[in-house]
């Protein structure tokens, strides 16, 4: 389903060249289930950002369902980003001037959802994670664990082929 073939990511810092990823080859089977492990700015976040097309790799192939994303364009990615992955953000990515309903909403919206299919959708994402009876409340009124399972919702209301979760246990 997806491959990762010798991809590497360089920064560039200044004058110095920071190889967060040096040809990483790996490759994921359908309903398969990975972690990710590594001491801090070993490059875990480069490698889930790659494979969810937020960030680009700097040499390598990252195929996707037996398709190379090397002439990918800017539409390709959005629409592989919008439709076969969730992500779950180390920092949740909630959007505080809005309810948590609105939160995972938004993930709706890009893929022309009707407004009231997002509702619906998106109810049904929180009651899934136990927070039905807090859709009104903005973020900062909840626990972080309570924000994680919000951006966990949001993860999972496109039902994606590929669920990304960066430090998932951070709040638990």
């Amino acid at each position: 389903m997806l491959q990762l073939k010798k991809i590497t990511k360089t920064y560039i810092s200044g004058d110095e060249k920071v190889e967060a990823l040096k040809g990483i080859t790996l490759n994921f089977r359908e309903s398969e289930f990975v972690s990710i492990l590594g001491q801090s700015g070993c490059g875990k976040t480069t490698l889930l950002n790659i494979i969810g097309g937020l960030d680009r790799y700097t040499t390598g192939d990252l195929i996707i369902n037996g398709k190379s994303t090397k002439k990918f364009k800017d539409r390709d990615w959005d629409a592989y980003r919008n439709y076969k992955v969730g992500f779950v953000f180390q920092s949740y990515n909630l959007i505080g001037h809005q309810t948590i309903l609105s939160n995972v909403e938004l993930a709706l919206t890009i893929g022309g959802i009707s407004k009231r299919e997002r509702k619906q959708r998106a109810i049904k994402a929180l009651e899934e994670v136990g927070l039905k009876e807090q859709i009104h409340k903005k973020p900062n009124q909840l626990s972080g664990g309570q924000m994680q399972r919000v951006a966990i919702a949001r993860a999972l209301v496109n039902n994606p082929d590929i669920i990304l979760a960066d430090e998932p246990t951070r709040s638990t």
